[in-house]
């Protein structure tokens, strides 16, 4: 992050607490998610991202600022945010939002390809 001289980037703090993590943040962009491997099921994916995500939503509601904004992109990043804002019931929901442009994408590309057309005729698709 330092690399990319962002003019407001206040600082970097490396550490594996969340608590200090998420310490009176005004913005969080989670996008640590266990990958899904070889042979793993989805069932073994989400309880691992459970554990990931439930400890940083109860981070972030002890410790940061109750209007701070959430951005997950480790996926399934809907899930993941959904997840997260359970375990993080005084910061308001509409506050989180997950990153999902990739499964906007495919879902246009699948059904351009099921009717025929191309991609840039395909409008008003929503995931959820």
């Amino acid at each position: 992050l330092a690399d990319c001289a962002l003019p407001l980037l206040a600082g970097v703090l490396p550490t594996a607490k969340p608590e200090e993590a998420f310490k009176d943040v005004a913005a969080a962009f989670l996008v640590g998610a266990m990958p899904r491997k070889e042979g793993m099921e989805r069932k073994d994916l989400l309880a691992a991202n459970v554990r990931i995500f439930k400890e940083q939503g109860q981070a972030m509601d002890k410790v940061a600022r109750k209007d701070v904004k959430v951005l997950v992109v480790g996926n399934p990043a809907n899930t993941n945010a959904l997840i997260c804002s359970k375990y993080a019931p005084s910061i308001p929901k509409e506050n989180f939002t997950a990153m999902t442009r990739l499964d906007q994408n495919r879902a246009q590309s699948q059904l351009a390809a099921k009717l025929g057309v191309p991609v840039k005729d395909v409008k008003n698709v929503i995931i959820w």
